[in-house]
């Protein structure tokens, strides 16, 4: 499982509110995210907190994350999917394999593809302890290797692989 943050460079793909909010069967109004509320989580805290947590099966009073199988979509429907954000979307992501057999991970959608950007990043923790990886995808319009670049951006955030057997187990 990974954490991926899509965001887009162009203004007007953004998500409006940044709340949610429910009426309960007492007639009671509920904010989930309180007005004002905006989500800005370190990478440190995405892999630390939420990752490490949701990959463990602990709860969260309120779910900030969207659990979404993000490839059975294209970036511009993201934003109506995710739980909350405006020019960013964070989504926990299951890791879907390429081959059945292999480490690639499938990346495809259905009007194009994500690809990767260069190298794996090391993310580490204020005591410079390695606590995850990043890599940063772009999105292509069409079929790979003549797909048409486009301004969708994305940073995948996942545990190492040692840690993520470990914790599955």
């Amino acid at each position: 499982m990974a954490i991926a943050a899509t965001m887009t460079s162009q203004e007007n793909n953004s998500k409006a509110d940044d709340h949610h909010h429910y009426h309960d069967h007492h007639g009671h109004d509920h904010d989930m995210v309180m007005p004002g509320f905006r989500f800005h989580p370190t990478e440190e805290e995405l892999i630390e907190f939420y990752l490490r947590r949701k990959v463990e099966g602990k709860r969260f009073n309120v779910e900030l994350i969207t659990f979404l199988d993000l490839y059975r979509y294209d970036p511009w429907e993201l934003p109506a999917l995710a739980a909350i954000g405006e020019k960013e979307w964070f989504f926990y992501v299951p890791r879907d394999r390429k081959y059945r057999n292999g480490d690639r991970p499938n990346r495809v959608t259905s009007s194009g593809y994500w690809k990767a950007t260069g190298a794996d990043r090391m993310i580490r923790s204020e005591n410079l302890r390695s606590i995850g990886l990043k890599k940063t995808l772009v999105f292509y319009s069409g079929k790979a290797p003549k797909g048409i670049r486009s301004s969708w951006i994305m940073n995948e955030y996942r545990l190492p692989q040692h840690e993520t057997e470990r914790l599955q187990k």
